[in-house]
């Protein structure tokens, strides 16, 4: 067996040639990996309800996948990540909605890099019968991963359509290279407004609020964007921020340094708030970024700026960014009462009194319960929130 589940503790059974295990639970390269002993399983504890990635590692250091669990991750990155849930994995109801019959319309936009060299790529999504006029613009890092793998475009459709949120439009923009474009770089600025803006606001749109929106290094650049910038932006939702950043950090052997540069960019808020900005902040608690994500959040409440902060038991991936999707979405657009569902709810709450009625009926045919203990249950049920 692969791998077991007893409540919250997991046993990871090494196959041939396994020398260690890395994951969600050891940052995968960031710290050392859990070596194995001799062929003894590996037996962690971990959150209740998680999703956790994880491969093994040969005697050479390579990384491979678990040939004993088929159950593959979303993770972009690399092939040989294998799942386990620990529990039951919850999901937010929007994932539990059919899919929208009212959808929005995508629009491909392609062309030459100026500020940055290279092609450059960019869908935007407008809403189902936009025909014109002022809406909400976020431009979305990372562009083809939250249009295709966490298909935010498609999560708005559904939102809108069952009333829970307003419209607005979102344009996924797709990086050429993340590291140099989202590591503090102020030319991501001179990008946006030179060569996305023009293409965009006029031709496709019209904007009367702009949003910055994306993961990891692209939640970092979208907060440390538009903190600077309350002339063009006032929201941001940022998923796993890479808060350990600091301009021109590198690490010793090279590359961009997000595990020992400090947290430069929480200490530039804190010493000139951006109380221009609504923030959505979220991020996984199996991760190297829980702790700076913990203590953004922390800086944004004392600051007494407009935000909202969630923990997922998932890692530094798309199982972690798309869950928490909806809850970004939410807190950004929506509503308690709009557009064409906007009875959802009520008709809802109608059918739950229809099903407990039933449920009713049913005991009060089976025998066994009192009038008064059936009175007591229902009463509680119908407490419950919706």
């Amino acid at each position: 067996m692969a791998v077991s589940v007893d409540g919250q503790v997991v046993t990871f059974t090494p196959p041939a040639g396994a020398t260690g295990l890395v994951g969600d639970m050891t940052d995968w390269r960031k710290r050392d990996p859990i070596p194995v002993e001799g062929s003894a399983p590996i037996v962690l504890t971990l959150p209740r309800g998680a999703w956790v990635e994880y491969a093994w590692v040969d005697a050479a250091g390579e990384a491979f996948a678990d040939p004993d669990n088929d159950q593959k991750s979303l993770n972009p990155w690399w092939p040989y990540p294998r799942a386990v849930v620990v529990g039951d994995y919850a999901r937010h109801r929007l994932w539990t909605l059919p899919d929208a019959t009212r959808r929005g319309t995508a629009h491909r936009l392609t062309w030459d890099g100026g500020v940055f060299p290279g092609k450059r790529r960019a869908i935007v999504h407008t809403p189902h019968g936009y025909a014109g006029g002022p809406l909400p613009v976020y431009y979305v890092q990372d562009g083809v991963a939250f249009y295709r793998t966490g298909r935010l475009g498609e999560l708005l459709d559904r939102a809108v359509e069952a009333g829970l949120a307003t419209g607005a439009a979102f344009v996924f923009v797709e990086p050429v290279d993340r590291n140099e474009e989202y590591y503090l770089n102020d030319r991501y600025l001179d990008f946006l407004t030179a060569e996305v803006f023009p293409q965009v606001e006029g031709p496709l749109l019209q904007a009367n609020e702009r949003g910055l929106w994306g993961a990891s290094l692209g939640g970092l650049i979208s907060l440390y964007t538009a903190s600077r910038h309350p002339e063009l932006f006032t929201r941001v939702v940022s998923h796993s921020g890479a808060f350990i950043a600091r301009p021109g950090a590198v690490r010793p052997e090279g590359g961009i340094d997000t595990t020992t540069a400090g947290e430069w960019l929480r200490e530039q808020l804190e010493a000139q708030p951006p109380r221009h900005l609504r923030v959505s902040l979220d991020t996984g608690v199996l991760e190297w970024l829980t702790g700076p994500n913990r203590r953004m959040a922390a800086a944004l409440a004392d600051l007494g700026l407009p935000h909202q902060y969630r923990e997922y038991p998932s890692g530094h991936n798309w199982i972690t960014w798309r869950e928490a999707l909806p809850e970004a979405l939410l807190f950004m657009q929506g509503c308690e009462a709009c557009g064409p569902g906007a009875g959802v709810a009520e008709d809802r709450g109608q059918q739950l009194r229809q099903d407990v009625q039933a449920a009713v009926r049913d005991l009060r045919r089976e025998g066994g319960l009192t009038e008064e203990e059936i009175a007591r249950l229902v009463h509680e049920e119908l407490e419950r929130p919706l």
